[in-house]
């Protein structure tokens, strides 16, 4: 199989996405909030994510799994945090902490949801396109 593939545009979207999700983190990071550590564990859970998905992108079928899965537990986790732990992240949207968490928290879940239907997508394309591939012609 050839690994040398042209990247599709859902794959390049779910890394954007990814990749947007962790800048919002990091504005979140910037603007005073409170993380369990430094530096803040989500910006390095979706920067991981965004690699391991472009190493394994030409040699796993279901590499976009990654960008899914990260997209949809950040929206979970999101919904979650939202119904049982307070609601900091809908305080932050609202704008109780302040302006600059209010343009993080969007940046991050509209990062996380972009990524997750990116991901989705491009798992389904790949996959049509590689039952293409290999019917006999």
């Amino acid at each position: 199989m050839n690994t040398k593939r042209t990247w599709t545009r859902p794959e390049i979207t779910a890394v954007i996405g990814l990749l947007t999700s962790a800048s919002g983190i990091a504005v979140l990071w910037a603007a005073g909030l409170e993380f369990p550590f430094y530096p803040p564990p989500g910006m390095l859970i979706m920067t991981a994510g965004a690699l391991a998905f472009t190493l394994m992108r030409p040699r796993l079928r279901y590499a976009a799994l990654v960008p899914a899965l990260l997209g949809l537990s950040g929206v979970v986790g999101f919904v979650m945090e939202a119904i049982i732990g307070g609601g900091i992240g809908l305080a932050n949207l609202t704008g109780d902490a302040g302006t600059a968490p209010i343009f993080g928290q969007a940046l991050q879940q509209l990062g996380v949801v972009i990524a997750g239907v990116a991901g989705v997508v491009a798992i389904r394309s790949r996959a049509a396109r590689d039952s293409r591939v290999s019917q006999p012609a």
